[in-house]
């Protein structure tokens, strides 16, 4: 007699965006994201107040005129890819297993993602968060609130979380497929991968040596066991493979990192100074891979192909281009439904 077949659960997170372009509602959604202690990782009264006194009530309006740049008759670009994304992943997979698509903040929450999946009686689940690279802010908070939301249900089964797939295969050769006929057709002097930021003391606390990551110039070059976990490095890495498969000259090619938020230090070099350095250098031609957003966003549609673009412009230079992420292109759909059933 053949035994049933086990249901299998997949759950894909992205970070999030607001209901609306309104101030109103980046207000809720901005403070829903600063108020995790994995974000803004300071004491809870010092971070109540500076997100509640200090961040929201000031960039709530400019950070709605920002989203009402690209906003879309569908509403939010990442979320409107990320739940194509879902709905052609759960296609691909259909009879294998049951996939739904969920937002660290906003909505969908992870909690209405589970609370479907546990309702098709599914008996092993999958997460994956949808970050390349590895960090507390975003992978690791996404593990924690999966684990919070499965720890208050019923569920019994077997969970596993896919590791930052920054150096899998599949996905480089996605972002290869993808990016080829943009690298080949725009002429450039200087492509540049614009990868989004941390602060450095996050960077530091994936460091188990305390002594490794941010303490010499060359501490992201090679993989050792200090910096396993290390945005930077990792960022890093995903560069480097990227380019080699583009068949981008090593002269030819820069790691910037960018969106950083308040004083404190944030990884380095930042993008948006970066853009003033290059037309004095004769870079006057610009491509820009996100290698960090798997869909496009704020970060990439406002913040590189707008303001970065006028930027670069304003400091001499002539055209910045940027390369579309991974959206919902069938290359990204196969990879992602190849991750899971490996």
């Amino acid at each position: 007699m053949d035994l049933p077949t086990p249901k299998h659960g997949v759950l894909l997170i992205n970070l999030g965006t607001p209901e609306s372009s309104q101030p109103k509602d980046v207000g809720i959604y901005l403070r829903e994201f600063l108020m995790d202690p994995y974000v803004v990782d300071i004491p809870y009264i010092a971070r109540w107040l500076l997100v509640n006194v200090g961040i929201v009530p000031r960039r709530s309006k400019a950070s709605a005129l920002l989203y009402q740049k690209i906003w879309t008759e569908n509403g939010s670009p990442l979320l409107t890819h990320t739940l194509d994304l879902g709905a052609a992943v759960k296609e691909l997979l259909k009879g294998k297993a049951v996939v739904e698509a969920a937002m660290r903040y906003g909505s969908p929450s992870i909690e209405s993602a589970i609370k479907k999946l546990l309702a098709e009686k599914i008996e092993t689940l999958t997460v994956l968060p949808l970050y390349p690279q590895y960090s507390l802010s975003a992978t690791e908070s996404s593990i924690v609130k999966v684990k919070q939301v499965l720890e208050h249900s019923e569920w019994k089964g077997e969970t596993k979380f896919l590791p930052a797939f920054y150096d899998s295969k599949r996905y480089l050769d996605a972002v290869t497929e993808v990016s080829a006929p943009y690298i080949k057709q725009k002429p450039y002097d200087l492509v540049l991968f614009s990868f989004h930021g941390l602060p450095e003391r996050q960077v530091k606390k994936t460091d188990p040596s305390g002594g490794h990551c941010l303490r010499h110039e060359a501490c992201c070059d090679m993989s050792v066991p200090a910096n396993k976990d290390c945005y930077r490095h990792q960022c890093f890495m995903t560069a480097r493979k990227l380019a080699q498969q583009l068949n981008i000259n090593p002269l030819r090619y820069s790691v910037c990192f960018q969106s950083r938020l308040g004083r404190t230090p944030w990884i380095k070099p930042y993008t948006d100074e970066f853009y003033a350095t290059l037309p004095s250098r004769g870079i006057k031609r610009l491509v820009v891979l996100c290698p960090s957003f798997v869909a496009d966003c704020l970060e990439t549609l406002e913040e590189v192909a707008i303001r970065g673009k006028a930027q670069f412009q304003a400091a001499g230079g002539d055209d910045l281009f940027l390369v579309p992420s991974l959206n919902t292109s069938p290359v990204w759909v196969k990879a992602i439904a190849q991750m899971v059933a490996d």
